[in-house]
């Protein structure tokens, strides 16, 4: 990583995937296959190697198996997270979740994008921005969020949504794009 503010919001910046921050990719890469491999029993053992391997982790949280991330010091999730089966995090910026966010499975969140054009792919340039995921959200199994995206507290996002842009608080959305559909009432449809 460049020595820019990994943390300055919405902030796009360019950096050469190819260079130092390897090393770190790798320590996070094997951490990953070590909680992959752990019995699904071994909660505490997983839980663990995800203090190891996140910036911050509150003291009761889940994530199945299996999961992968880019860096993992990237991301910080709140008090009684849950993350189902087959969640990705690319941590290129920082990926914060707050108390109680539960992840159905298949999730995806990527804080990384390409360049459009390919010359600059061909030189390894990504981009990276956080995303930042409220108290209280639900997201549906299959839900893939991108790079600069906030989700508002307390909103449920539907299963299989594609989430470009910023979802407020209290909210039903769900769709390719993912799209408002109204505030989160009881008895509502399931996401």
């Amino acid at each position: 990583m460049t020595g820019e503010n990994k943390d300055a919001p919405r902030a796009a910046r360019g950096r050469d995937s190819g260079d130092a921050g390897l090393a770190g990719r790798a320590r996070a890469k094997s951490l990953c296959q070590r909680h992959n491999l752990l019995p699904a029993e071994d909660l505490e053992g997983r839980r663990s190697l995800i203090r190891e391997l996140f910036g911050r982790t509150g003291e009761s949280f889940s994530i199945g198996q299996p999961f992968t991330c880019d860096y993992g010091c990237n991301i910080e999730i709140g008090e009684g997270f849950h993350g189902g089966c087959g969640l990705v995090i690319l941590d290129c910026a920082k990926v914060t979740f707050g108390d109680n966010v539960r992840a159905g499975p298949g999730c995806g969140f990527y804080a990384v994008s390409h360049p459009l054009d390919p010359a600059m792919r061909r030189m390894r340039i990504v981009y990276a921005r956080p995303i930042g995921v409220g108290d209280d959200v639900w997201l549906g199994g299959g839900v893939t969020v991108l790079q600069g995206v906030t989700i508002g507290r307390g909103s449920v996002i539907g299963a299989g949504s594609l989430v470009v842009g910023d979802i407020p608080e209290g909210v039903l959305a769900f769709g390719n794009p993912c799209r408002v559909a109204g505030p989160v009432s009881g008895g509502g449809p399931k996401a």
